[in-house]
């Protein structure tokens, strides 16, 4: 479902940029302060806005939900420590 342009300068790992992506929106934290463990940060918010233009995120939420008949669907990645 990534988009994929075949030429030009090898791309950054997509596990590595979404992991990078899905950071900073869990955290809430600016992209410039996106650990450097994920790549360069100007390459992860660039595909995330390149993404989000494309549609990208609606297909991939449609996927996830495609799969399941009930009205609501939500992705939560909370985590308690007890």
């Amino acid at each position: 479902m990534l988009p994929n342009k075949p030429r030009g300068v090898r791309r950054v790992n997509d596990r590595l940029v979404l992991n990078g992506i899905f950071w900073v929106l869990r955290s809430g934290a600016p992209w410039r302060d996106l650990p450097a463990a994920y790549g360069p940060r100007t390459t992860c918010y660039n595909r995330f806005v390149r993404w989000r233009r494309a549609g990208v995120w609606d297909q991939i939420m449609e996927a996830l939900a495609a799969g399941h008949d009930a009205a609501v669907q939500m992705i939560d990645t909370s985590i308690v420590l007890a």
